[in-house]
């Protein structure tokens, strides 16, 4: 008799972004021009000072093991950060420190939920929201976000989802594929609704410093909300560095523990010397963030206005993040029809929305964490390709 899989690895999903990469490369290994608009990464390099104070950190010997929850001086630079940006009181004993953001996702519905509880989650969203609930064994509830509302939710909407059952709430802005911006008012109604429950809230931020000219406000800033939220942010985006594999989380009092314990029994630490280089990313210069970011906004102020102008796309100009999640509804055909033809024959490769959720139906995501030169090419493909449908 030969063993079985366990069940609950078939009820974790993936993301279509890094299958959709391996055959963008399959492509360009039989000799194909690929444009990447599919990886949502930033093209920059980590800023200079970081990967230093990583490698003095390497050569000085910080290459063993550490604390479990984070070494002290990232904790309260992370604590520092956190209540300088948000506008809240957070103590280094209530942030932890892991392998980027990704752990605390699921860490935080294993510590919150089980078997008979009710996640609500954005849909569209990270995929991995969707599995982590299911992993647990939870049941996963989406939240519309609404393209007429800049994709944010509705709060009667959300009201409306929040049960007996519910036991975590998932929030996302700015927003991975949208790149929407929740309103404050849309949160301050959000907090009324889920203060009346025994819910926790997870809000992901870790686009927090990447916003063109509006507000991205966070849940845990409101009344009431700090002491039943963890509060997600890291390092792979605002300082380029996918890499290094950082995140760090304030976490209420009472998830500490379990979260530490899930991550002593998963990673035992994050490398000290990634964790010293995190200390240099958020006390040292940010001047690189800050050209990072409006070299963004060109590219978006290019690429919305030029996806609006081929016929049968309309495309929601982003609050933030670096992605554009056009509208080609209008189109002879499907989303992933579209998508998987741009990639074999124009050469353009980017994610069908429906990979983040059924109300991603109907679009498709598009990173613009690449060249301007690249996304002038890939507009033009993609006009063509169209205008010959």
């Amino acid at each position: 008799m030969r063993p079985a899989v366990g069940a609950a690895v078939g009820r974790l999903g993936t993301e279509g972004a890094f299958a959709v990469l391996a055959r963008a490369r399959a492509l360009e290994a039989q000799g194909r021009d690929v444009i990447h608009l599919e990886i949502g990464e930033p093209d920059f390099e980590t800023p200079s000072h970081v990967s230093e104070a990583g490698i003095a950190a390497i050569r000085a010997g910080e290459t063993h093991y550490c604390q479990t929850a984070g070494l002290p001086l990232l904790r309260e630079a992370a604590a520092s950060s956190l209540a300088a940006s948000r506008g809240v009181p957070i103590d280094a004993e209530n942030v932890l420190i892991a392998n980027g953001a990704k752990p605390f996702l699921f860490f935080t519905v294993l510590a919150a939920c089980g078997p008979g509880d009710e996640v609500i989650y954005p849909d569209p969203g990270f995929p991995i929201y969707e599995s982590a609930v299911r992993f647990a064994g939870a049941t996963p509830v989406p939240l519309p976000l609404r393209e007429e509302r800049g994709f944010s939710f509705d709060p009667v909407e959300l009201e409306q989802l929040l049960s007996a059952r519910t036991r975590l709430v998932i929030l996302n802005a700015p927003q991975n594929p949208t790149g929407g911006v929740i309103p404050r008012a849309d949160l301050e109604q959000a907090a009324a609704a889920i203060r009346s429950t025994p819910a926790w809230v997870l809000t992901d931020e870790v686009y927090s410093r990447i916003t063109y000219d509006v507000e991205a406000p966070s849940i845990a800033s409101l009344p009431g909300m700090l002491e039943r939220t963890v509060l997600l942010d890291g390092f792979s985006k605002t300082f380029a560095m996918t890499g290094w594999r950082l995140g760090y989380a304030a976490v209420p009092a009472e998830l500490v523990d379990p979260l530490t314990r899930l991550i002593v029994n998963s990673t035992s630490c994050v490398p000290p010397f990634a964790q010293l280089a995190g200390v240099a990313a958020l006390e040292g210069s940010q001047d690189a963030v800050v050209t990072m970011v409006a070299e963004f906004r060109r590219r978006r102020d290019f690429l919305i206005p030029a996806l609006n102008a081929i016929p049968g796309l309309r495309c929601v100009e982003p609050g933030g993040a670096f992605y554009a999640f056009p509208n080609v509804s209008a189109l002879p055909l499907a989303a992933e029809e579209l998508a998987d033809r741009l990639l074999g024959e124009a050469g353009v490769a980017l994610l069908a929305g429906s990979a983040f959720g059924a109300q991603g139906a109907g679009h498709l995501r598009i990173s613009y964490a690449s060249s301007l030169d690249n996304l002038e090419e890939a507009v033009d493909r993609i006009r063509d390709f169209v205008a010959a449908l």
